[in-house]
């Protein structure tokens, strides 16, 4: 089978069929998705197939997610190895990260938003390992004018998280984020991000993080939510030899390996306060003690930690430690959700259809200003996320590169003409008040034409029944008042 080459592919090994379809319907929108049952089947199509990422369950008839993943790590290195699985099996997950190379593990049962953010997440570090590794290796061989242009290749790549890039209008609220961002991007305080899920708050730690003195060492990202205690202390603390069960050599933890760079900590808020404490000391202490070491180690890291929690409100409550918020919230920075910014929602969505459709094979996709409309009059619960989504829906079921507004879900149509319809009948200030009475009524009739299309998901067979119109009457109606469809 050949692969598009702009489309990452995922091998999922799970002997459930119910399972892997769940996580393909999940994957499969952005990622060229292959199925499992068994080792053996999955080393087949490793075989057969580049893979980039391989999500393997840890219980599975003859061999353990974890001894196959290490045997994945000996012949496919590159391939990134992300197990699945439940509370119980932490201890045996704990003694095979090291040896399997696991870059995560997701704990059961998945949240479909967390799976596709981790898999998306696997994929970008390995594309920045291989150019990080490509670019070194010219470093340390070429000649001192080959130098030069890969230290600019090094200083390009930093500016792909530039505060710039981060997607708004003129006049956003994200203005007034970035620029204390930026102001504190200099100083090494630790920075504490507040937002919904789905804002952006990795990207903004991202940009923190380049545009900081800081900027030539290791960026390093940790889902706290994603782990228990146990593994999430040996993730981040690292542990030593012989600590436990498996433990077949020494494992540095996240915060050795950002050694004068940055540690983010996302989901900070769903730590547990025995975790918590031993945040704390690092924090203080400026070092960490692996599991099973006599000594601590010096670490010298910034952290900038991320939450959709109201911390303050969970002090309070006796959720989290005091003395550790006031440690990593030296500076408070919030995003706002995309409901209180929708200027910025124009910008990002033809951003995202130009990124979403180059993954998807349709880099000529586009917007229709309907369709434009329509994603503006949404209120976005889920954010920019849900927004990438909604958009790789509408590419992927579209028969035209120009999206129409039919191709958007339900759930935005009718969202969009909820607010119309609203604001119709509740708010006599949405009705025209000057003009004459031909433009007035002119004005309400393309309201309600609008409000029609859009709840009938743009049929035109179902609007001109329900308004006692023929087609062609629709049609000449809908061009007279600029509808598109």
């Amino acid at each position: 089978m050949n692969l598009p080459d702009n489309l990452p592919s995922v091998l999922v090994v799970d002997d459930e069929v119910r399972s892997q379809e769940a996580m393909r319907r999940t994957l499969d929108e952005d990622f060229m998705v292959f199925t499992a049952s068994d080792a053996d089947a999955a080393r087949l199509c490793m075989e057969r197939n580049p893979i980039s990422v391989i999500l393997c369950d840890q219980r599975m008839p003859g061999l353990t997610g974890v001894l196959f993943l290490k045997e994945v790590r000996e012949r496919w290195p590159d391939t990134v190895r992300i197990v699945i699985s439940g509370y119980t099996d932490s201890e045996d997950i704990i003694a095979g990260i090291n040896e399997a190379g696991i870059y995560q593990y997701i704990l059961k049962p998945w949240v479909p938003d967390h799976l596709l953010a981790t898999v998306r997440n696997a994929v970008e570090a390995q594309n920045l390992q291989r150019d990080t590794n490509r670019l070194h290796l010219e470093l340390r061989t070429s000649t001192p004018v080959l130098r030069q242009r890969t230290q600019a290749k090094l200083s390009k790549a930093r500016s792909v998280f530039d505060f710039d890039r981060i997607e708004r209008a003129p006049g956003s609220p994200l203005d007034a984020v970035c620029e204390v961002a930026m102001r504190v991007a200099r100083y090494d305080l630790s920075v504490l991000v507040l937002g919904e899920s789905g804002t952006g708050k990795e990207l903004l730690a991202r940009a923190v993080h380049y545009a900081s003195p800081r900027a030539a060492g290791a960026f390093v990202v940790e889902n706290c939510a994603a782990m228990p205690d146990t593994l999430l202390e040996s993730e981040l603390f690292g542990h030593k030899r012989g600590a436990f069960t498996g433990a077949y050599e020494d494992h540095p933890g996240l915060f050795q390996r950002a050694h004068g760079g940055t540690v983010f900590l996302d989901e900070i808020g769903e730590t547990s306060p025995a975790f918590q404490v031993r945040l704390l000391r690092v924090l203080q202490e400026g070092e960490v003690r692996p599991v099973g070491a006599a000594h601590p180690v010096p670490v010298d890291v910034r952290v900038v930690a991320a939450t959709h929690r109201d911390l303050e409100q969970r002090v309070r409550e006796g959720l989290f430690r005091e003395d550790l918020y006031y440690r990593i919230a030296g500076i408070t920075i919030t995003v706002p959700p995309l409901r209180e910014r929708a200027g910025d929602i124009a910008p990002i969505a033809r951003r995202l259809v130009r990124e979403v459709g180059a993954e998807l094979g349709r880099p000529d996709a586009s917007l229709s200003d309907e369709a434009l409309a329509c994603l503006m009059g949404y209120p976005w619960p889920g954010n920019i996320r849900e927004l990438r989504n909604e958009i790789a829906r509408a590419i992927a079921i579209s028969d035209s590169d120009a999206i129409a507004a039919q191709s958007l879900s339900s759930r935005v149509l009718h969202g969009q003409a909820g607010l119309a319809s609203a604001a119709a009948s509740t708010h006599g200030s949405a009705l025209p008040r000057t003009g004459t009475l031909s433009e007035r009524l002119d004005a309400i009739e393309a309201m309600v034409l609008r409000e029609t299309l859009l709840r009938h998901r743009w049929n035109k067979t179902r609007s001109a029944t329900e308004l006692g119109l023929s087609r062609v009457g629709l049609r000449g109606k809908m061009a007279r008042f600029g509808l598109e469809g």
